[in-house]
């Protein structure tokens, strides 16, 4: 069982940016793939970005060249930054990692970007 335990989400304007952080309680070395995901209210659960042990990221096309993902093996810890949000960002923020272990979930941070 791995422990995901998200922080840095909240409420920012348009065009403002926020820190996600994505604390896992085992090693990231283990952790094939670390990623964010994030749900809006009546929509589906949807992949924001992913970062793989090898350093292969993959990014939803809304967010391209406004988010960036990033891993610290030494600190078990995956990161999202995002800068130039849009209301549309505004959804719950899901840390998600896959390993021989399984597929895990963090508990989600609230993100709201406002007009």
């Amino acid at each position: 069982q791995v422990q995901l335990v998200e922080s840095g989400g909240g409420l920012v304007q348009a065009g403002g940016s926020l820190r996600l952080s994505c604390a896992a309680s085992e090693s990231a070395f283990i952790l094939n793939v670390m990623g964010w995901y994030r749900q809006a209210p009546g929509k589906q659960r949807e992949l924001v970005a992913s970062t793989t042990n090898g350093g292969h990221t993959n990014y939803a096309d809304s967010v391209k060249g406004r988010f960036t993902i990033t891993r610290d093996n030494g600190k078990n810890t995956v990161y999202l930054q995002m800068n130039s949000l849009k209301p549309e960002d505004t959804a719950v923020y899901y840390c998600n990692c896959k390993s021989f272990l399984g597929e895990f979930w963090g508990q989600g941070t609230q993100v709201t970007v406002s007009s």
